[in-house]
């Protein structure tokens, strides 16, 4: 029997946000003593929400509407809105569509985590590709029609995938250290010749520390180097850095989470990233119930959606360097990052690299991306016309990513 779905996750927190926006906004239209529309200016309101409250006075002001109508067609609206969320929540828990992908063959593994061969036998040198911490391997992977490494392979490129696996007890007391000097080293090793090494997100950062201590000599060195939205200056702007610095101040809150179970949980990491898009998750469930159950785009925000909802949890002291390194101190803009004692310094990185930066990203903002770009001396920046999931799995992937990839590989 097929487990329930769980997403979207943490679902109480999708619910109230999805109903907040818009009855924010209409407190907005609520008279005052003075008989005017009232609103506290220190109510902290997003993008989206003071977007939504200036639309609504705009309209109030231009007196096409008596106050009480209008509130009225706004509370009709709220009411849709709020039966559009619950039906696609609804919808997406419903449908029979399932990940059935057959695993290609693991050549290496050590604790939870393996290395999957895309291509086994293919001419040309191995093209790692080097995943996140707190996501499944697979988002490089989805569908048959929605994975970048069964293109390439089809393409006659050798790709493999390092699959990180769940943290067990051994992983819930790793630091970075370990994953890049131990783990992916050691995968790097297995394999023969020199590699390309493509990390996505902040497996990119991982990629770029590895590529830094195994320059290519022999096999597992690093001969090219990819990063696919890779975060490096997290304060790049001043809307970034109060955005990391906000991320940041939540650690100290996370220390009895992090204590008692020595990792960052799947539904926290959920929701620090739901702050980076607060009414995002409501907006596409609403849209999702629009859309026909059975059509290839429904599939694949299925197959989207339970990517997503299927997290990883973050070990415990990787969750403190990036939260409060990365995020806080934006200690790789700042040449304080270190692994095993070395510093990360892209200006160190003589490879060729690739660096795609997506438009849409808000996940990591293109100016960090593109602040790394211009910190490696033999850069090819890209800038991907998708947004942070899309460049690497949505139905413009293949124009967005894959094929200026490829490309890039095909010219080394």
């Amino acid at each position: 029997m097929t487990a329930p779905r769980r997403g979207p996750r943490p679902l109480p927190l999708h619910l109230m946000l999805g109903a907040s926006r818009g009855w924010v906004a209409l407190a907005a239209t609520m008279p005052s003593p003075t008989g005017s529309p009232s609103w506290s200016d220190a109510w902290p309101i997003s993008r989206a929400g003071g977007a939504e409250r200036a639309r609504i006075l705009a309209r109030l002001a231009e007196g096409a509407h008596a106050p009480e109508a209008f509130r009225a067609a706004i509370l009709r609206r709220l009411l849709r809105e709020d039966r559009a969320l619950v039906a696609g929540i609804a919808a997406y828990r419903r449908h029979p569509w399932r990940r059935d992908l057959p695993d290609p063959p693991t050549i290496w593994s050590e604790g939870g985590s393996r290395l999957l061969d895309y291509a086994p036998g293919a001419a040309g040198p191995p093209v790692l590709f080097v995943p996140s911490l707190v996501n499944r391997a697979h988002v490089l992977d989805l569908t048959e029609r929605a994975s970048l490494l069964r293109f390439l392979a089809r393409e006659g490129v050798r790709p493999l995938l390092l699959d990180w696996g769940w943290p067990g007890e051994a992983e819930r007391g790793f630091t970075l250290t370990d994953y890049v000097a131990g783990r992916l080293e050691r995968a790097l090793a297995a394999l023969p010749g020199p590699v390309v090494l493509v990390g996505y997100c902040m497996g990119g950062l991982l990629a770029l520390a590895a590529a830094l201590r195994r320059p290519a000599r022999g096999d597992g060195g690093v001969a090219a180097l990819g990063l696919l939205a890779t975060p490096w200056d997290f304060h790049a702007t001043p809307e970034d850095a109060s955005r990391a610095a906000a991320i940041a101040a939540l650690l100290p809150g996370l220390e009895p989470v992090l204590d008692a179970t020595g990792t960052l949980p799947v539904d926290v990491i959920q929701a620090l990233f739901t702050g980076l898009d607060p009414f995002g998750v409501a907006q596409k469930f609403r849209a999702f119930a629009r859309l026909d159950p059975a059509s290839p785009r429904a599939a694949l925000f299925v197959a989207l959606e339970d990517w997503l909802n299927d997290g990883v949890p973050l070990a415990g002291p990787v969750a403190r360097e990036t939260l409060g390194g990365w995020y806080g101190a934006n200690a790789p803009a700042r040449l304080a990052w270190r692994i095993a004692g070395a510093v990360v310094d892209p200006a160190a990185v003589s490879q060729p690299a690739f660096v795609a930066a997506p438009h849409r990203d808000r996940i990591v903002p293109p100016a960090s991306a593109r602040a790394l770009a211009a910190r490696l001396p033999a850069a090819t920046l890209h800038a991907a016309e998708a947004g942070h999931i899309g460049m690497v799995a949505g139905s413009g992937a293949e124009t967005a990513l894959w094929r200026p990839l490829l490309a890039w590989l095909r010219g080394l």
